[in-house]
């Protein structure tokens, strides 16, 4: 069992990340903002209109471990939001965050990364550079696999 419940986990790693917003003019609470965004990218979001439509879909769930006091922000509001973060900052707690659940579950994070590999465009025959993605264990310090992709997604 969980030392800590997920609501009391995303307070303690993004509740008390800086809010730039007005208080009397905000009417969704950051903490909410952030775990709806992040939640719904963990679950394959790609944007912010993205992100309000998983909220909306997910609301009567998220409403058992967050405030939602006006309901689901819109995704202008997240972009808006997102774009007044530190980016540092978020990404300490989000890796703080992810360390703590996965002690708790006695996972292992695995890292995937990709690169194009320098000097292999070929010219003469207009082939792209090669890709290549990898999966990393950190606590094995050990490559898990490598694979070529076709392209480099952004």
């Amino acid at each position: 069992m969980m030392k800590e419940s997920l609501k009391e986990s995303i307070e303690e790693h993004f509740g008390k990340i800086p809010d730039q917003r007005v208080v009397t003019r905000s009417s969704h609470k950051l903490v909410d903002i952030i775990a709806i965004a992040i939640i719904a990218i963990l679950c394959g979001a790609d944007g912010w209109v993205a992100i309000e439509t998983y909220g909306k879909a997910k609301e009567e769930w998220l409403k058992t471990f967050l405030e939602l006091p006006n309901g689901i922000p819109s995704h202008d509001t997240f972009g808006r939001i997102f774009s007044q973060l530190d980016p540092e900052i978020l990404e300490k707690n989000f890796q703080s965050w992810v360390k703590l659940i996965t002690a708790q579950l006695g996972l292992e994070v695995v890292a995937i990364d990709g690169k194009s590999l320098k000097g292999s465009y070929d010219r003469e025959n207009s082939l792209k550079s090669l890709v290549m993605v990898s999966a990393w264990s950190n606590s094995h310090k050990l490559v898990l696999g490598q694979v070529a992709v076709s392209a480099k997604i952004e």
